[in-house]
């Protein structure tokens, strides 16, 4: 497969960058908004998730798609015309067994095609490594598209990277600390863009912590770790962030008192992973929710209720 070019011939100087914050926001916002401050340019990123978007991104995709691709494509028709480009990575894989959810190889695409009745312009950036397309070539073509040399793109692609690898450090360290608290904690296992996202997966940690619970994100984890981890649970599962998601539940499996998979419907890779782990780490008290687009947030809050009494009866404190 040739190399795909979707940032060819873009020659406007410091344009003004649209970030939708779903999808990959949550895992790469530093070094996004490192990489394009670098370079000296301005980005702009969607208000946090609301109903309003997830009522317009439902309308905008297919019946079939998932949960967070329709909240999606809702923060991206709110950034339509408020920039030069909207920022639309197209990643397919890390390398041999290093997938990612083909929805990340065809969004941009998908992007183009939905909103091609409009004079908005998208930009982005190809990870293919399989088609020898790394990382960082991919933000050094970036930035050349964009009309900036390649040393300099390459400077700033590296500046990012250094601020985004210091950001993560500090942020892992802060979780790994949570292991620590004497109170309930649950390792709640879903991917950034669910447990990231203001309107479907930080109320979940709210109403957790509201019950003195102590909620502590799976995602957030060295990462390199957690791929060598995953290989104890399963040596072929395929998709990247699940295979973190994996080695996180191994790493920590003997620190926390219960699991919480979360996930958006209909998540295709979800629900066979989730499934993996329920069989896999027996013993361990697991709830698994799968979130919609509905409104009521009552049945979900009787079921987080009932699995913390479960888990406060089996330690002995209720």
């Amino acid at each position: 497969m040739k190399e795909r070019n979707s940032t060819a011939a873009i020659s406007v100087k410091a344009p003004v960058i649209g970030l939708p914050r779903a999808m990959l926001y949550d895992r790469y916002e530093v070094l996004w908004k490192s990489f394009f401050s670098a370079l000296g340019m301005k980005g702009i990123v969607s208000k946090p998730t609301n109903k309003a978007m997830i009522e317009a991104g439902s309308t905008l995709a297919i019946d079939e798609a998932c949960l967070s691709t329709k909240i999606y494509l809702g923060h991206i028709q709110s950034l339509i015309g408020k920039c030069d480009y909207i920022l639309v990575p197209r990643i397919s894989n890390f390398g041999l067994h290093r997938n990612m959810c083909t929805k990340f190889e065809s969004l941009y695409d998908v992007v183009c095609n939905v909103f091609r009745n409009t004079d908005q312009k998208f930009v982005a950036y190809n990870v293919d490594v399989l088609q020898k397309i790394d990382e960082e070539k991919a933000f050094v073509d970036l930035g050349t598209a964009l009309g900036y040399d390649r040393k300099t793109a390459q400077k700033a692609y590296k500046r990012a990277k250094r601020n985004e690898s210091e950001d993560w450090k500090k942020k892992v360290h802060e979780e790994e600390a949570l292991y620590k608290s004497q109170s309930i904690k649950v390792l709640i296992v879903a991917h950034s863009y669910v447990l990231g996202d203001a309107y479907i997966g930080q109320p979940v940690i709210d109403y957790l912590k509201s019950m003195e619970v102590t909620p502590i994100r799976a995602d957030v984890v060295d990462r390199k770790e957690a791929l060598k981890q995953s290989a104890k649970v399963s040596k072929t599962l395929k998709w990247e962030l699940s295979r973190e998601l994996m080695g996180s539940i191994q790493m920590h499996r003997d620190k926390v008192d219960g699991l919480i998979l979360l996930s958006a419907f209909p998540c295709g890779p979800d629900s066979m992973v989730n499934e993996m782990i329920i069989r896999k780490f027996t013993g361990l008290p697991i709830l698994n929710i799968v979130l919609d687009n509905q409104d009521g947030t009552a049945g979900l809050e009787t079921r987080l209720e009932s699995f913390t009494d479960i888990l406060k009866l089996k330690k002995g404190v209720l």
